[in-house]
């Protein structure tokens, strides 16, 4: 059969259409941060990004995230006996029910009774997860870090193992907002705060996951403002910071946002990108409220095979709290941003 020029150029004419159609709904999925990753990139945004689109229960306070062994993923959040969500590609989310079916009775003398449980800290170590998290009330210093393990981490099969840290209206910190970090050497930190004197961090025996040693390191403050939530993470021969500053819980009106700053060493002194000390109210920023994103904070930094990632909470416009995904990307100079 034979083919006119005419056709010929037609079907190349609806075969470019197909194609430019097809790269722009790719150009537009990108844009709206789904499942797709975004190219890489070393050079900053010049306006924060739109967090990944997700689906499934992705309604999530103070989130933390870890790869499990097997594959998906296992996220903790603030809740009623802390809950848990699964996740095989960090795309949809589903709920997984609480670490705590029967309740966490040791820790009513610290929420006056209340079963919610703050900022959990979830990662995987010598065969099990590690669950560390807070037991508090609002304005109240009044608090304790606890542990429990879990072999499978499911709902209903978490240890135990006892308070880690607590603080009270006689203390200048508040034992909230944990981060477990273990270094190259194999020592453990735990890194935690909020309010009060800021940031701090204690040694930890990797043996049993509780309190090693009195000394306490002070990592971060900022006078009477607000400076909470850390998380410590490292890329490359630097050791990042990263903490939320100015306020929480108050839905679309929240200011929470989220700065980094960086050290040589695990246990600091941590300075910004300007070279003030984080312990004289430093920290670069990296994440604040734009558009229909509020209050973007509580940083976690999860590694995977695609590159880091960074994971938060942020408000929508109606004031519900949604978990926030965004890729991590490093500049010339070695400062991380979201992209």
């Amino acid at each position: 059969m034979s083919v006119t020029p005419r056709l010929v150029r037609r079907t190349t004419l609806v075969a470019a259409v197909l194609v430019a159609a097809l790269v722009t709904g790719i150009a537009v999925l990108r844009a709206y941060n789904g499942g797709m990753p975004a190219a890489p990139t070393a050079v900053a945004p010049s306006v924060y990004p739109e967090p990944r689109f997700l689906l499934g229960d992705d309604g999530v306070h103070d989130p933390t995230i870890v790869e499990k062994p097997g594959g998906g993923y296992l996220l903790a959040h603030t809740g009623d006996n802390l809950r848990l969500r699964t996740s095989a590609d960090l795309e949809t989310f589903t709920d997984a029910g609480p670490a705590f079916p029967g309740g966490a009775a040791w820790t009513t003398g610290y929420t006056k009774g209340s079963t919610a449980l703050w900022a959990p800290d979830i990662s995987y170590h010598k065969d099990r997860f590690y669950l560390y998290y807070s037991a508090s009330t609002f304005g109240s210093n009044h608090s304790a870090i606890f542990l429990a393990t879990s072999t499978t981490g499911e709902s209903g099969t978490w240890t135990h193992h006892g308070m880690v840290i607590g603080s009270s209206q006689g203390s200048n910190f508040n034992a909230i907002d944990p981060h477990l970090y273990v270094d190259d050497g194999g020592r453990w930190w735990l890194t935690f705060g909020s309010f009060w004197s800021g940031i701090q961090q204690i040694s930890l025996d990797p043996a049993t996951g509780l309190r090693s040693g009195a000394a306490m390191t002070a990592l971060a403050t900022r006078g009477d403002t607000a400076v909470e939530a850390p998380y410590l993470s490292k890329h490359g021969d630097h050791y990042y910071l990263w903490l939320s500053f100015d306020a929480c819980c108050k839905g679309a009106a929240s200011t929470y946002r989220t700065l980094v700053g960086r050290s040589d060493r695990p246990d600091g002194p941590f300075t910004d990108r300007n070279g003030t000390p984080l312990t004289a109210g430093g920290g670069t920023e990296i994440l604040s409220g734009h558009g229909s994103v509020h209050g973007p904070g509580h940083p976690a930094v999860l590694d995977t095979a695609g590159g880091e990632l960074l994971i938060y909470h942020y408000y929508a416009d109606t004031g519900t709290p949604h978990l926030g995904i965004n890729s991590i990307g490093y500049d010339a100079d070695g400062w991380p941003f979201a992209h």
